[in-house]
């Protein structure tokens, strides 16, 4: 297995090493704010002349009616933007934010997104790259490669993407195949062991066909410390880097009329995430210290330190593949109209081991293997769209198809600390009911197993659940987007899409080792009346607490009545969306739109054990199991009106639009203290103002960036069902900051003729907000902000660059999301960004 592992990295980095020394004679033009003419001389271009394709055709960014942000190459490479995740410094609104492992991982636009680690929960913002739609946010979250530029579109964009838009879209472009031969590499290294390397070689194949190949490979260590306490864990760092990536291209222009497009990639990561860090101390803490020889929790709770405890393994192997292919055909039909394909297959695999109760003793664990802990999708789509323009009429016309299978395997596995652990807690619980004294807490870990008249240490012995679910998701849409342009100033754009998807769900529960200690508490209640009377309960109580005794002895994951249940689910949506848009041109700096839209989110199935006090899934607490897990469909309609100004001969855009959007049965994630049941809350309004600056200042080689978004979020007044939601009637949503600013300044200057310098600043500020969906006030984030800046020096030719960097550089300290520490009442915990780094990049151009 090593020498496999071994192999696979001295594989990847005799790629990259490989494609840093090909062959080279005519290097790539760096990116700049002139283009050559045919006379040679240079002609200035201007930041209103940015092309974007949020509509599914080439536009100038001035002239989009929806509010969006665009973050070009020469930004995203000053920035250090290599995934995702380091999108948001530079965007306000968009928040990104991982949980017990890296494909867990979440983008949110304007406080939206999915609430929730489930993968039978769908994206409220997608993810779009080159042309094609990720499954989940999780599924798009790896290097990026090459970047041409980086598109996020604010609100419902469902008309033109489809469904699961319906809080924004990340459409991310990377650079295509060119017809000149040039090669690029790079060299990182930092601090935490960071070390990493990236090359491409770009070339022509003939005259109609050019390739680009890249590839990278990335390591780093931990963020956070471990203290692995009774182990077997040996990995004493959580949260490493280590991937690598593969992505080739081909293009092919087979005729004058036709473009062709290829792109495989894979990319592979085996790494370790995610840890969480204790917030707050419960005083379940003392049980745990005590039962892992005073190593379970840390000693009080200062996550600045970025000490966690866990003894077992949070290894993660996940691997992401595809290949799609655009076909672009200039037909003689209707004018000329473009009829495009987009066709890909994609693959993702993910295996992830968790402690789950996030302590150093051997409490509960999930084992990361494709048998006890993995997530697998594999899907396949097909868009077909025909655009064209009618006199004052653009019109598209376009179908969708998408076939998506889930896999997901889960399992419990308990430890030999899960028996006397569960025994204390409960048997202190129990005493804090009544007069000090009056209850019996001598030897309290053998509390359970008189309770089921078992020999102690049988009640929970090893792998307690293993459940294994299959989806199916069939989607299908017709979609429709006109623009008419009523007068030169004034046009109107209507579009139109239908879907439709059917999805179908077989699940398989088993409980391996048998639940010794459920099938006891079922089966025998009066030993369990006769363990709490002889620990001094008194008898008009007994009855009274038993149901408490049953609940915690047939927790989900070793709850006898789920073993061997196989049930089947099937539900059908079909939805309209929409938008319809008015945007005026006054002149040629000024246009205002107004917008209005419906977005739709797909509804699913809760792809876990779910128990409630009823056996249906609007049902409290209990220890039925539910067999309909489906959950409806999430809509918005959003409002907005915004301006666009393209001021100082093209060299400033000042855009901005006040939002107001109304979410109905939004889909929560919600924990009811022993199992999660996908909540729908009847209305959330988010309401507010985004702005958005780029500037291209007078000073020769500054550039100015700055965006703002200011957020009113509130969750409708009606009441729910769960114990755990009654913070939210009335309150401001989770992950949702009144303010989130951002803004970013680049400075080019020259030493010499053939030398420059190259200086980077962003930074974001985000106001207080809290980072959990059940809004507890331990879950408050208070405000902070990241600065990351980026120093170089090279060639003005581009031939080589020497950058020094740094991230997060006054090192905060913040919660990406907080929780609850499972199975610790009284105790929270949060997974929490990364610290300061810093280093050294050098980049190449042949």
């Amino acid at each position: 297995m090593n020498k496999i592992k071994i192999s696979r990295h001295a594989l990847a980095w005799a790629i990259v090493v490989a494609l840093a020394s090909a062959p080279a004679t005519v290097f790539a033009a760096d990116e700049a704010a002139t283009k050559q003419t045919p006379d040679g001389s240079n002609e200035v271009t201007t930041l209103g002349a940015t092309v974007v394709t949020a509509q599914k055709r080439e536009e100038a960014l001035q002239d989009v009616p929806i509010t969006m942000e665009v973050i070009p190459k020469q930004l995203l490479q000053d920035a250090g933007i290599h995934d995702i995740k380091d999108l948001q410094i530079l965007v306000s609104g968009l928040s990104v934010t991982s949980t017990g492992n890296e494909a867990q991982t979440t983008a949110r636009v304007r406080g939206v997104g999915t609430v929730g680690d489930n993968p039978g929960l769908e994206s409220s913002v997608g993810v779009v790259i080159d042309g094609v739609y990720r499954a989940r946010t999780g599924v798009g979250f790896s290097d990026l490669g090459q970047l041409e530029r980086i598109e996020v579109l604010k609100g419902p964009q469902g008309t033109v993407f489809g469904k699961n838009t319906s809080a924004g879209l990340i459409n991310i472009v990377t650079q295509a195949p060119t017809n000149e031969r040039s090669t690029e590499a790079e060299v990182t290294v930092g601090n935490y062991g960071a070390i990493g390397a990236s090359a491409s070689y770009n070339d022509r194949l003939g005259d109609n066909s050019a390739f680009r190949i890249y590839a990278a490979k990335r390591k780093r260590d931990g963020f956070t410390d471990v203290n692995t306490g009774v182990g077997p864990r040996t990995e004493d760092t959580d949260g490493n880097q280590d991937f690598d990536s593969v992505r080739g291209q081909l293009m092919l222009r087979p005729s004058d009329t036709v473009d062709i497009r290829v792109i495989a990639d894979y990319t592979h990561r085996d790494e370790n995430c995610c840890v969480g860090v204790t917030t707050v101390r419960g005083p379940t803490a003392a049980i745990v210290n005590a039962l892992s020889g005073g190593n379970g929790v840390i000693p009080l709770a200062d996550p600045e330190q970025r000490l966690a405890f866990s003894n077992r393994d949070t290894n993660q192997d996940i691997k992401d593949k595809g290949v799609s292919a655009e076909v672009n055909w200039l037909t003689s039909w209707l004018g000329d109209a473009t009829l495009t394909s987009v066709t890909s297959l994609r693959g993702w695999d993910a295996i992830s081991g968790t402690d789950i109760d996030y302590g150093g003793a051997d409490i509960a664990y999930r084992v990361g293997s494709p048998d006890e802990g993995s997530v697998k999708f594999d899907t396949f789509s097909q868009e077909l769209r025909l655009t064209g323009t009618s006199g004052r009429m653009d019109w598209m016309f376009g179908g969708y198809y998408g076939d998506e299978d889930l896999k997901r395997v889960e399992s419990v596995t308990t430890g030999s600390a899960y028996e006397p652990y569960l025994s204390i807690a409960l048997l202190n619980s129990i005493a804090g009911l009544f007069p000090p004294g009056l209850i019996d807490t001598s030897n309290p870990a053998i509390f359970l197993s008189q309770a089921a008249g078992k020999p102690y240490g049988t009640l929970f012995n090893g792998q307690g659940s293993n459940d294994h679910y299959k989806q199916n998701a069939k989607s299908f849409a017709l979609f429709t987007n006109e623009t008419f342009h009523v007068t030169d100033a004034f046009d109107l754009t209507a579009g139109l899409r239908y879907t439709h998807e059917k999805k179908t769900l077989d699940s398989v529960f088993t409980n391996p080792n048998g639940s010794t200690g459920c099938t006891a508490a079922l089966t025998n209640q009066q030993q369990l009346a006769a363990a709490l009377a002889a620990r001094g309960v008194p008898a008009p109580y007994i009855a009274g607490v038993v149901p408490t005794l049953i609940g915690y002895m047939c927790l989900p994951w070793s709850n006898v009545q789920h073993d061997g249940r196989v049930t089947a689910q099937e539900r059908s949506e079909s939805e309209w969306s929409g938008t319809l848009k008015g945007a005026y041109r006054w002149n040629e700096s000024f246009m205002t739109f107004v917008s209005a839209a419906r977005g739709y989110k797909a509804g699913g199935f809760n792809l876990d054990r779910v128990q409630t006090a009823t056996g249906l899934s609007s049902g409290g607490a209990g220890i039925f199991p539910v067999d309909d897990t489906s959950f409806p469909g999430e809509f918005v309609n959003s409002y907005e009106l915004g301006m666009k100004s393209t001021l100082m001969d093209g060299n400033l855009l000042v855009n901005a639009s006040l939002f107001h959007s109304k979410f109905t049965d939004f889909q929560l994630n919600s924990f009811l203290g022993t199992s999660y049941v996908v909540r729908s809350i009847p209305t959330l309004t988010n309401k507010g103002v985004d702005m958005d600056v780029q500037w291209q200042t007078s000073i020769e080689g500054l550039k100015l960036q700055a965006g703002l978004t200011y957020l009113s979020s509130r969750y409708g007044d009606d009441p729910l069902p769960d114990a755990g939601l009654v913070l939210l009637p009335g309150a401001r949503g989770g992950f949702a900051p009144k303010w989130q600013t951002s803004a970013a300044m680049t400075y080019e200057w020259s030493f010499t003729d053939s030398l420059i310098g190259r200086f980077n600043i962003a930074a974001r500020h985000t106001s207080e907000y809290n980072t959990g969906s059940d809004l507890d006030p331990e879950k408050l984030q208070g405000a902070y902000t990241l600065v990351n800046a980026r120093l170089g020096f090279g060639a003005r030719d581009g031939r080589w660059m020497l950058e020094l960097w740094g991230q997060n550089l006054t090192n905060e300290t913040y919660q990406q999301v907080g929780f609850d520490t499972p199975l610790q009442t009284g105790s929270w915990s949060a997974f929490i960004g990364a610290p300061r780094t810093y280093g050294v990049t050098a980049r190449v151009k042949f």
